[in-house]
């Protein structure tokens, strides 16, 4: 998940900046990342939580990316928008200054969230060690292993 965040974290800066030929490199990159985002949050939450409403619980999970659209795109990125197109005596804004605030934003959340996943990571650590210290959990041990 740290690595995942880090590299939408690296590849929003150039998103800010305009630079030119970045929409084919950096396109790609997000929708892998945010792909493993779906993939990767199912242990982490059936092994937290538990299974008894683990349904509920990723559900829960999944309403992240809705409330995140509606504050970034919704929000931000439409006041960002609308206070540069201000600036610029237009009902219609031209150049990179347009989302700039709007991906440094997202960069910032994704660096936030890279902290937050490593310190996800160490704390949960000593209970990941101590479901798999003893191989699987899942099968009965024998006196012989």
């Amino acid at each position: 998940m740290a690595l995942a965040l880090t590299v939408m974290l690296i590849t929003l800066f150039p998103f800010s900046l305009a630079l030119n030929g970045i929409l084919y490199a950096a396109i790609p990159l997000l929708g892998i990342c945010y792909g493993i985002f779906y993939d990767i949050m199912v242990p982490p939450a059936s092994e937290l939580f538990g299974l008894k409403h683990f349904g509920l619980i990723y559900s829960s999970v999944g309403l992240g990316n809705p409330t995140g659209a509606l504050l970034v795109s919704g929000l931000l990125a439409g006041y960002a928008y609308d206070a540069e197109a201000a600036k610029q005596d237009s009902s219609a804004c031209v150049g990179h200054d347009c989302f700039e605030v709007t991906f440094l934003v997202l960069a910032g959340v994704c660096g936030l969230g890279t902290i937050l996943s490593i310190i996800l990571t160490v704390r949960i650590r000593p209970v990941y060690q101590l479901l798999y210290s003893g191989g699987s959990f899942r099968l009965p041990q024998t006196p012989g292993h």
